[in-house]
C-alpha cells in the first residue's frame, strides 16, 4: 500500500469561497491565485464565471478571481510566463506497472489536472499512456517531471527521453529532483533556463532545495525557480518557510502530505467530524487554503476520488490555525 492512502469522505460539493479563506488563513499573498480551468486562456464551459466575495484573492491588476462552474475547473497559482499550475495534483511516486496506468486514468477521470512524475520513478511511459487515452485535452493537463541530480551533463538527453516517454512535445514544469552532489548548482540551473527558452518546457523549478540554495540561483542568474517541491504537511508547517518562498516569488509545492501527518491526530479528526469529511481531506484542503500545491497519491480509485473531493467545505481561520499549530 502506498503511503498516501486515506479513507473516503463526503461527496463533491461547491467550490466555496476559496479566495476568502486563502487570503485570510495563509497569512501571505502569492503572486496570484485563479479559480479557472488550467487550459490556455479564460475558458468558460458551463456559462459565465461567478465572482467570489469581495475580500477574495485578486489579480495583480485588481480583478477579483473567478469561480468556474465547469467540472474541470481547478484553483491554480500563477507561474512566470502566465502559466497556471493547479493547486491540487496527483502524485505517482512508487506507482508501477498497470497500477500506475490505472491510477493516473482514475485521477484524470476524477478531475485532477496536475500529474506529477519523475525520471527516477520509472513510470513516465505509463503516465503518458494514461494521458493519451484520456478524454481530457492535453492543454487541460499540467504535466510535471523531474531531472535526477545524477544526470548533470545529460540534461538534454534526459528531457528528450521524458518527452518521448510521456508522448508530448512540451512539459509544463521540469524540476531538478534534488540538489546535485557533483557539478555546480548554478551551472545546472543555467542549463535548465536554456532548455526552457528553447521551448521544451513551459516552466522550470527545483525540488528539495533550501532557501539558501534558491538564493544562490537567484544571485547568480537573476532568475528564481518557479516552484520548489518539498516534503510538506501539518507537522512540517513553518510559517517562515512559507513566507520565505513567497518573498522570493517561488511557489511552494508539498509532497507526501499524508506520510508526514498522523491522520489520527485529535485535532484533525475533530475538524474532519465537524465538516463530515475524512482527516486526509482536511489535510489536502489545508494545503490549498495556504496556497501550497499538494500532490496526494494512491492507486485505489475510491481514495483517489476522495483525496480530490475537497471543494465542498471550508476550513475556518480557527481551524487553519489549529492545524498550523501541529508544526510547532
Amino acid at each position: 500500500m502506498l503511503d498516501d492512502e486515506p479513507v473516503a469522505g463526503r461527496c463533491r460539493g461547491r467550490w466555496g469561497r476559496f479566495g476568502h479563506w486563502f487570503g485570510r488563513a495563509s497569512g501571505v499573498t502569492l503572486a496570484a491565485v485563479f479559480l479557472q480551468p488550467v487550459g490556455h486562456g479564460d475558458i468558460v464551459r458551463d456559462g459565465p464565471p461567478q465572482r467570489i466575495a469581495a475580500d477574495g484573492v485578486c489579480h495583480p491588476d485588481g480583478r477579483v478571481g473567478k469561480v468556474m462552474t465547469s467540472s474541470t475547473a481547478q484553483p491554480t497559482v500563477k507561474l512566470p510566463g502566465d502559466v497556471r499550475m493547479p493547486l491540487l495534483g496527483f502524485g505517482t511516486w512508487q506507482a508501477h506497472g498497470e497500477s500506475a496506468h490505472r491510477a493516473v486514468s482514475a485521477a484524470l477521470d476524477a478531475g485532477y489536472r496536475l500529474i506529477d512524475t519523475a525520471t527516477a520513478y520509472g513510470n513516465e511511459d505509463l503516465v503518458g499512456r494514461a494521458i493519451a487515452e484520456s478524454a481530457v485535452p492535453r492543454e487541460d493537463i499540467f504535466i510535471t517531471t523531474k531531472l535526477p541530480a545524477e544526470r548533470v551533463g545529460r540534461e538534454q538527453r534526459t528531457i528528450d527521453e521524458s518527452l518521448r516517454m510521456l508522448g508530448v512535445d512540451q512539459l509544463d514544469l521540469w524540476l531538478i529532483h534534488w540538489p546535485p552532489t557533483r557539478g555546480d548548482l548554478v551551472d545546472l540551473w543555467r542549463r535548465l533556463i536554456e532548455i526552457r527558452d528553447a521551448g521544451q518546457t513551459r516552466t522550470i523549478g527545483v525540488s528539495n532545495y533550501s532557501l539558501a540554495q534558491i538564493d544562490e540561483l537567484i544571485a547568480e542568474t537573476g532568475e528564481a525557480p518557479a516552484v520548489n517541491q518539498i516534503k510538506w504537511g501539518p507537522r512540517l508547517y513553518d510559517k517562515a518557510e512559507v513566507q520565505g518562498h513567497h518573498e522570493r516569488g517561488v511557489v511552494l509545492e508539498g509532497y507526501s502530505p499524508f506520510k508526514t501527518t498522523r491522520l489520527g491526530d485529535k485535532t484533525l479528526t475533530r475538524i474532519a467530524e465537524t465538516h463530515g469529511v475524512s482527516p486526509a481531506q482536511v489535510v489536502v484542503r489545508w494545503h490549498i487554503q495556504h496556497g501550497v500545491v499538494v500532490i496526494p497519491k494512491s492507486v485505489t480509485p475510491a481514495r483517489i476520488r476522495s483525496n480530490g473531493d475537497v471543494f465542498g467545505f471550508e476550513l475556518t481561520d480557527e481551524e487553519m490555525a489549529a492545524i498550523d499549530a501541529l508544526g510547532h
